[in-house]
């Protein structure tokens, strides 16, 4: 029972936004943003982008399928709002769309890793967190501290 539990929380670690990578195990002499390394985060971002972008044609499918000129009032308002939180939450993923884009490119260019503010390692495992993160993990809690400072 034991092994299990332990299978089952081991494949949720690995679950992540992302859907089922492995995280990177560097070699004991691997310098940081090697080509084993770069290669790993283009393929985490290709298929995240790939995800995003079938679930952009899903909500096309589903919206196109799914429109009907219903007779009741509630039940057409219920549908347009619905229709609207999808059509948000695709905005949100548009933009996000974007940010892989520009990340890949990073990429491309070997500028991808450090920090835009203070030039260090932004870390293997915030970056298997969030791939297109810019920034290192005390320059973002400045900022989120100057941001909660300036807008409350």
């Amino acid at each position: 029972m034991a092994a299990t539990v332990r299978k089952k929380s081991a494949s949720k670690a690995v679950d992540s936004p992302f859907k089922n990578f492995t995280p990177y195990k560097p070699k004991k002499s691997e310098a940081y943003m090697s080509k084993g390394q770069m290669a790993h985060f283009l393929h985490i971002l290709n298929q995240w982008r790939q995800e995003l972008m079938e679930e952009v044609d899903r909500t096309v499918h589903h919206m196109r399928d799914e429109a009907a000129n219903f007779p009741d009032p509630a039940d057409r308002a219920t549908q347009e709002e619905e229709f609207s939180i999808e059509l948000r939450t695709r905005d949100r993923e548009r933009k996000l769309i974007k940010k892989i884009d520009h990340t890949i490119d990073r990429l491309d260019q070997e500028d991808f890793g450090y920090c835009d503010t203070c030039g260090v390692e932004i870390g293997l495992r915030r970056l298997e967190a969030r791939p297109t993160a810019t920034l290192c993990i005390d320059c973002k809690a400045l900022d989120e501290i100057r941001e909660k400072q300036l807008h409350g």
